[in-house]
């Protein structure tokens, strides 16, 4: 078996979950051609590294990025840190031709994005994005039955990824709420959900963004007797043009008061309609305008395929069955990444994918501050 040593650069949330897919994927995946192996931690404070490090049987506690990213040792830099410190990383491990693994967004801002398509012209490694609504089999499904032509022309869609987390006003202004960071919704959740629409739809060839900021002061997260200006938004929408004509809507809050983690769409075509339900990735709904409507209603209406954990093998762990829940598609995310890196060949977005995700996010922005139409 091949064993790719890995460096996980930042371990915070999306840290730990990164490395839960490192040590679970053998369980979850029968086969013995890869894996993976988490030999360094980095973190910005030596007792964060080392804490981390401790939790997941890592050798190697380190506070500077490029004692993963230069060293000889590591096949896999994993980058896990805030949206505003992915640029440097990046580079440094682009020069060093290491295999990629990057957190959503590729970076905070549209010049860091072209500066690193820049680098890419010369990377000989295997990159992917951390995109994991791609991988559930909901998602998966939903893209074969529009490539199979199921649907048939997409005439209107709509899309949205719902939190709450920003609704109370005493919500102190960490990084996420940070433009300066790198933050705000339309980085956190809305990458999320304009890739997913793009990657079902196709390009996009203009679009019409609004944001808002709930709070123009929030308490500071290092004094909360401090306020602090906010300068990220809370809530986009964007209306959205497909070549075609079509057109939808996509919106990402964490403002929608009682939400939890609530991504859905509508996908309504000449032939068919798709739907996902929030808070339930274990269906897919499909409408089939071929099916007969008479005798009273026929077979006409709404299918529930039962997506479940359906992946193909070598998944297999748990069951096919078992209800889907958020980690598992990180898993698979983790999976197709590094299946990638042993093929030799991209099977997941990569870094490139990532800039041009980077330019939708821009082009969100630009709208937003011209309260306009922009060509794409």
């Amino acid at each position: 078996m091949k064993i790719y040593t890995v460096g996980i650069i930042g371990f915070g949330f999306i840290g730990k979950v990164h490395a839960y897919g490192h040590r679970n994927i053998p369980l979850f995946y029968d086969q013995q051609e890869f894996g993976s192996r988490i030999t360094h931690v980095c973190t910005s404070k030596a007792a964060t590294a080392e804490k981390g490090a401790s939790q997941i049987g890592a050798a190697h506690a380190v506070t500077d990025y490029r004692e993963i990213t230069e060293n000889p040792d590591i096949d896999i830099v994993d980058i896990c840190t805030p949206n505003n410190l992915h640029f440097e990383a990046l580079l440094s491990a682009i020069r060093h031709n290491k295999h990629i693994y990057c957190d959503k967004p590729l970076t905070a801002t549209w010049e860091e994005a072209l500066r690193i398509r820049e680098a890419l012209r010369n990377y000989k490694g295997i990159s992917q994005m951390t995109l994991q609504n791609r991988f559930f089999p909901v998602t998966l499904r939903a893209k074969q039955l529009i490539d199979e032509g199921r649907i048939g022309e997409i005439l209107e869609f709509r899309a949205s990824y719902l939190h709450s987390g920003n609704a109370d006003p005493d919500t102190p202004l960490k990084w996420k709420l940070s433009g300066a960071s790198g933050g705000g919704v339309a980085a956190d959740l809305g990458s999320h959900v304009l890739d997913l629409m793009r990657h079902l739809l196709g390009s996009f060839s203009e679009l019409a963004a609004v944001t808002h900021i709930a709070y123009p002061e929030r308490p500071s997260a290092e004094d909360p007797s401090k306020t602090v200006r906010v300068d990220a938004e809370d809530n986009m929408l964007v209306i959205v043009r497909l070549p075609n004509g079509a057109c939808g809507n996509i919106n990402a809050s964490k403002i929608a008061t009682g939400t939890e983690d609530e991504l859905s769409f509508e996908i309504y075509g000449s032939k068919g309609a798709l739907r996902m339900a929030p808070m339930d990735l274990h269906r897919l709904f499909y409408y089939d305008c071929a099916a007969e409507s008479a005798p009273l209603g026929g077979l006409r209406g709404w299918t529930a395929v039962d997506c479940g954990q359906r992946y193909d093998k070598p998944a297999g762990f748990p069951t096919p069955k078992a209800p889907m829940g958020w980690m598992r598609g990180h898993v698979h995310c983790l999976y197709t990444f590094l299946e990638s890196v042993y093929r030799g060949t991209p099977l997941g977005p990569t870094l490139e994918d990532g800039v041009s995700l980077q330019y939708l996010l821009e082009k969100v922005r630009e709208s937003a501050e011209k309260r306009s139409w922009v060509g794409l």
